[in-house]
């Protein structure tokens, strides 16, 4: 306990007040676009300098949470922030951890399951539109490896469907962030180089049997397929990134 109350009163005056925002953020349920209070209620609540404030404000806005709007009517505003940034930093992180497909897919049977029973019910006309253009993308053997790369992609991009209809965004952030790790896989070690479509076919069979099950609402079903897809893909993808290491 006193090891964190060191911590706390080394904290500058500035990182409290950042703090104190993202408090009032949740505290108020507060939404993009909804303005802050001004420099002057600010230094008046936390009895601080211009100076700490605003170098709160540039914390704040370094992080994407606020933007600041010059001139009347200006002042502080809170933006909505985006997954890429979160995702990209965390995938950075990643590359020095060697992380393996393994690894990838451990996570992702825990996860892309329950994701997917979180929007049965919940998927749009549009949404169904968009599973069956990557359905279909992936339906016919490629005939070059810019083919084959893009419809690996397209593979992931079902699954951000998905991940996107979630009610839950921790669901809709770890699935988005997990396609792009195993799309980051098989860009940056350019697996698509290597004939593989058997594995897309696969993949393939099971997107077409969770459209009719996503369609008929059916919970039991979407999980019973999604985890069935999740460990072949599973063992297709390990054997693939195996042939890849090799050849690299």
């Amino acid at each position: 306990m006193a090891e964190v109350q060191r911590k706390y009163r080394k904290q500058k005056l500035s990182d409290l007040i950042v703090d104190e925002v993202k408090s009032m953020i949740v505290a108020k349920k507060l939404l993009p676009g909804d303005r802050l209070p001004n420099e002057r209620d600010l230094i008046e609540q936390f009895g601080c300098s211009k100076g700490t404030v605003r170098e709160a404000l540039k914390a704040l806005e370094v992080e994407g949470l606020v933007y600041t709007r010059p001139g009347p009517g200006g002042g502080a505003y809170l933006s909505e922030v985006g997954t890429d940034p979160a995702s990209k930093m965390l995938r950075n992180y990643l590359y020095f951890n060697h992380l393996s497909a393994e690894q990838v897919y451990e996570m992702r049977k825990l996860i892309e399951v329950e994701l997917a029973v979180s929007v049965v019910g919940k998927l749009t006309p549009t949404d169904f539109e968009r599973l069956e253009e990557y359905t279909k993308a992936c339906s016919t053997a490629p005939e070059s490896d810019d083919q084959q790369r893009l419809q690996r992609i397209a593979e992931l991009e079902f699954h951000n469907v998905l991940a996107d209809a979630s009610p839950n965004p921790l669901f809709s952030f770890m699935g988005r962030f997990l396609n792009e790790t195993l799309r980051d896989l098989v860009v940056l070690k350019k697996s698509y180089q290597i004939d593989a479509y058997q594995f897309t076919h696969s993949n393939v069979v099971y997107h077409q049997r969770l459209l009719a099950a996503y369609r008929a609402e059916d919970v039991a079903a979407v999980r019973h397929l999604m985890g069935e897809h999740m460990c072949e893909a599973e063992q297709q993808f390990v054997a693939l990134d195996g042939q890849i290491s090799q050849k690299m």
